[in-house]
């Protein structure tokens, strides 16, 4: 039950060199922006297309960027693509303009097998800064990385002066708690976190009842404790920080019922772990989709963002609209604590590589 599942998250602080323009969406020009340069990084064929190229099973910026299925795979074997192992997420701020001297900070998640290629990202973000971003192309200097914990503790890794990187970053794993801690995080808005260095466990923490969902056997659910009068229904909320954008029945839809959610974060999950953490994520599908149609939502107020870039790889304009605001939802949510909270991490929706589908749990 994503015994392997893995991930880390990463401060970068920027200082600009030159005037920086950024887009509104931000995520677009970092996005963009780093596949650019990660491929004349790394690209040793220098073709402009990765489809028929020898080295694209074994290339890291097929891996990373393209990421094509294995071809034994059992999973999404009628995909050209499978899900990226990286999230950036832009600067959640409306300023768009950076003088020289001014700072701005993004943050980067990789994912399982992907975190061993850090300094290929930190390298490639530092040539960025090379070449410029935005409009204009603004230069910049990659002053500092951070790798971040549970509790938002900052690890320095790296920084430009003496252009060294450490090993020991913390590590966000899938480990076990009680039902307690679980009721106590959805009502009160408080989750217990641990996070440690390199080879060291750090958990977000799952119930005997997720676990029993998760392994596929039916044990009955979370018991109540009826001599002290705990129930399970709870209320919670959710910000939605970027653009979500969730597919249900075929398309890309602004219904935000807590099954939709949850079929998404059910498919990101179980695919980053069969792909990037080597482990089939053995869950109930059905059975917790049924479970969550039993949450209902109870308020929204959301709307949406739209939002278009221009793709010079594809060569065409890309549609990447979604919705934010918050939505809430009452019921027994015990059982899917597990998700929202690696969803927290991971995102949730198409366009997750550009920071898309960025929301916390309030």
């Amino acid at each position: 039950m994503l015994e392997t599942f893995r991930l880390a998250k990463f401060r970068f602080t920027v200082c600009a060199k030159e005037h920086i323009r950024f887009p509104s969406y931000k995520g677009s020009a970092f996005r963009g922006g780093f596949g650019y340069a990660f491929k004349r990084v790394v690209c040793v064929t220098k073709n402009r297309e990765c489809d028929d190229c020898l080295l694209k099973q074994k290339c890291i910026y097929s891996y990373i960027f393209e990421t094509p299925p294995p071809e034994d795979t059992e999973m999404l074997r009628l995909y050209p693509k499978v899900p990226h192992p990286f999230v950036i997420e832009p600067p959640i701020t409306e300023k768009q303009s950076f003088e020289p001297g001014e700072t701005c900070s993004f943050h980067l998640i990789l994912i399982g097998n992907a975190i061993d290629y850090l300094p290929y990202f930190i390298y490639t973000f530092t040539e960025l800064g090379k070449q410029g971003i935005g409009q204009g192309r603004g230069k910049y200097d990659l002053v500092q990385v951070e790798g971040i914990g549970f509790e938002n503790e900052a690890v320095q890794i790296y920084n430009n002066k003496t252009q060294t990187l450490t090993n020991h970053y913390p590590i966000i794993t899938h480990q076990s708690c009680n039902q307690k801690d679980f009721n106590h995080e959805a009502h009160e808005g408080h989750e217990e976190k641990t996070c440690g260095g390199k080879g060291t466990t750090n958990g977000l923490h799952s119930s005997t009842a997720i676990s029993s969902l998760y392994e596929g056997e039916d044990k009955g659910g979370v018991q109540k404790d009826t001599s002290q009068g705990n129930n399970h229904n709870s209320k919670i909320t959710i910000l939605l920080l970027t653009p979500l954008r969730l597919r249900f029945d075929g398309h890309i839809t602004d219904n935000l019922e807590f099954h939709v959610l949850i079929r998404n974060l059910l498919r990101r999950i179980s695919s980053l772990s069969y792909f990037h953490c080597g482990e089939k994520f053995q869950v109930d599908f059905k059975g917790l989709i049924e479970k969550a149609k039993a949450v209902n939502q109870i308020k929204s107020d959301i709307h949406w963002y739209d939002w278009k870039r221009y793709s010079t790889r594809q060569e065409e304009w890309m549609s990447l609209g979604g919705v934010t605001g918050t939505v809430s939802y009452e019921g027994d949510i015990s059982d899917f604590m597990l998700l929202l909270r690696l969803g927290e991490y991971a995102h949730v929706g198409k366009g997750t590589s550009f920071g898309l589908g960025k929301y916390e749990i309030l």
